[in-house]
């Protein structure tokens, strides 16, 4: 395996395939690239950066070498990987490529954090071994379907000129992922209580949840309900802190009873859905409700119920036809020149109130008149969060993170109230498309938060490019509501341990989460590049559960098993298969099946 990038992801990257898959890995990185990452935007962790190397140096047997040497003259030959399986270059040209295996390796990712890069390499890579396995990272979703249609199709044509037929190259195969589009749904599933964390394919939908078993959960109760991880928690008689259990047994889930767990609660095909929830259909016309504001239209109500009153009077006074006293208030109501001046007093009466009606009707005429023309000039520009919002979320940053889980959570109808520091931030466009309420202002100073109106939001979610901005505004936002749900981004997964450790103590009360997108990433590109299409993560705490599809054909573990007899405590379990949503534990898995699994890291390591 050949991995290829620039930050973080990389080192995860080949840790995992290394540590947990027992791969043999060549990671290439610009100089000093594997003893120092670039430095965080904000303010440094020198500690918890110094950690987080330490161990992925131990991962990827870098420990108690130098840094780089540096980038190759010009003339020069390319540098060879050292024997640590590390090779340092400055730009990721054909000549490294080939220097580091990629005409012998079975899989390559990019992940550089530039598209640019990822796109012009992996042209590169299919041109130099045609079946190769490429796994690429870029954030373009729509550009990205046509580069793997590009590369595949290269690969098959290039593998049928060299073996004479057009099934040669089947082998090979392109993945484009995203480490925001991996990470997102889980982040906003974590912000938004009563939502669960869900994953979709090919008309299956998996949505798992947290809530205390009981004594009947397990697998017995029917197909698509089962118990994904028992959750740490205090014993009940007094014995500390539970560890968390991936995919525990049914003896395991008859004696946690109580205890908190992630349960897989459906599994079914949504008819005619494209999602677990229903979305919000954009259109190019504007509600009248968004042209006036809520107390110019109870103004006006409050008009029209004042001049409906007159015109009933006037009828009531004069006895005229009721059209006609509508028509005559109207003409009193706009100073229309009909004085009553030899009728009754109670005519009198009603045409100066009407009169005074009129007076009022002009300056809201005028607001209305104004609220509208504003309310278009400023249709393409950021809303401000309206008065009286409540039960929101709160999101920090609008960068590729951010951006991907305000998509997600507007998918999923939940209000949101974005924060953004930078006035030139990808995720402005989105926001302006989706009419989300943005504050523009630096989260660390006062009064931010508070234009986001943090004290009636239900969650608050940081996932800015900065470690210290999200936990300064997290332990602000606490200071306001120490109750209020909180989950951050953070870099490096030993930081965010920390973090959710201590915050959880401090605030025992309240539900704290960290995540690592790094850690959440990671995972679905190592299936990607082991060639196993891995469908989606669910972050337990600080462990995470894969679900991926496997073809049963010539698997030992699977093939001739039943649905029960093919679970594997702690490692594995299978949902249903693909395209049968409802499948029995008494099915016998055969050639052609092509399943669902669950499982650990480890455990789909195994499953190859």
């Amino acid at each position: 395996m050949v991995v290829c990038g620039d930050d973080g992801l990389a080192h995860r990257l080949a840790a995992e395939l290394r540590g947990v898959h027992g791969e043999q890995v060549t990671l290439v990185v610009p100089p000093n690239e594997r003893t120092a990452r670039p430095p965080v935007v904000g303010r440094a962790r020198a500690a918890s950066a110094a950690l987080f190397d330490r161990v992925v140096s131990a991962a990827v047997g870098t420990v108690g070498r130098t840094g780089g040497t540096g980038p190759p003259a010009a003339g020069t030959a390319a540098p060879r990987p050292d024997p640590d399986g590390v090779l340092e270059a400055e730009e990721l040209t054909e000549a490294v490529l080939a220097e580091a295996g990629v005409a012998r390796a079975a899989a390559l990712a990019l992940v550089y954090d530039d598209d640019e890069t990822n796109i012009r390499a992996a042209l590169t890579a299919r041109r130099l071994n045609p079946r190769l396995r490429l796994v690429l990272r870029l954030y373009n979703r729509r550009l990205g379907q046509h580069i793997e249609e590009l590369l595949d199709q290269a690969a098959a044509l290039a593998a049928g000129d060299e073996d004479g037929g057009p099934d040669a190259g089947a082998e090979a195969s392109t993945t484009v992922l995203s480490d925001a589009d991996t990470a997102a749904p889980v982040l906003a599933a974590t912000a938004v209580a009563g939502t669960s964390r869900v994953v979709q394919t090919e008309g299956l939908l998996l949505r798992a949840v947290e809530r205390p078993l009981t004594g009947h959960d397990g697998t017995g109760t029917g197909p698509g309900l089962c118990t994904l991880a028992l959750l740490s928690g205090g014993d009940p008689d007094g014995g500390g802190e539970h560890e968390p259990r991936l995919l525990p047994d049914d003896e395991e889930v008859r004696q946690a009873a109580g205890r908190q767990a992630v349960v897989l609660e459906h599994v079914s095909a949504p008819a005619g859905a494209e999602s677990a929830a229903p979305t919000r259909r954009m259109t190019g016309v504007m509600p009248l409700a968004s042209l006036f504001s809520r107390r110019l239209r109870w103004s006006l109500a409050g008009l029209v119920g004042c001049v409906v009153g007159l015109a009933v009077a006037l009828w009531l006074v004069t006895g005229i036809h009721p059209l006609r006293a509508f028509y005559v208030t109207l003409l009193d109501l706009f100073a229309i020149d009909d004085p009553a001046l030899r009728e009754p007093l109670g005519r009198q009466v009603l045409q100066l109130l009407s009169a005074l009606v009129g007076l009022l009707l002009l300056p809201l005429l005028l607001a209305a008149a104004l609220e509208a023309f504003g309310t278009f000039r400023t249709a393409s520009t950021l809303r401000r969060p309206p008065r009286g919002l409540s039960g929101h979320v709160v999101l920090l940053g609008l960068g590729k993170i951010g951006t991907r889980v305000l998509a997600r959570l507007r998918e999923l109808n939940i209000p949101v109230v974005c924060v953004e520091s930078d006035p030139e931030a990808r995720g402005l466009a989105t926001a302006r498309r989706l009419r989300v309420p943005v504050v523009l202002g630096d989260v660390t100073q006062e009064g931010v938060l508070e234009g986001a109106q943090i004290h009636r939001a239900q969650a608050l979610l940081a996932v800015t490019s900065s470690d210290t901005t999200n936990l300064e505004a997290v332990l602000y936002a606490r200071t306001v509501r120490p109750d209020l749900r909180v989950v951050l981004r953070l870099y490096d997964d030993d930081f965010a341990t920390a973090v959710y450790r201590t915050l959880r103590t401090a605030y025992p009360q309240a539900l704290t989460r960290s995540r690592s997108v790094t850690h959440l990433a990671a995972p679905a590109f190592a299936g990607a590049m082991l060639g196993r299409q891995v469908l989606g993560a669910v972050a337990v705490e600080r462990r995470v559960l894969l679900f991926a599809a496997i073809d049963v054909d010539g698997h030992p573990r699977l093939e001739g098993r039943t649905v029960r007899e093919a679970f594997h405590s702690g490692s594995w379990r299978v949902l249903a298969l693909l395209g049968h949503p409802a499948t029995s534990a008494e099915h016998v898995l055969a050639k052609g099946d092509r399943v669902v699994v669950a499982a650990t890291r480890r455990g789909l390591a195994e499953l190859r």
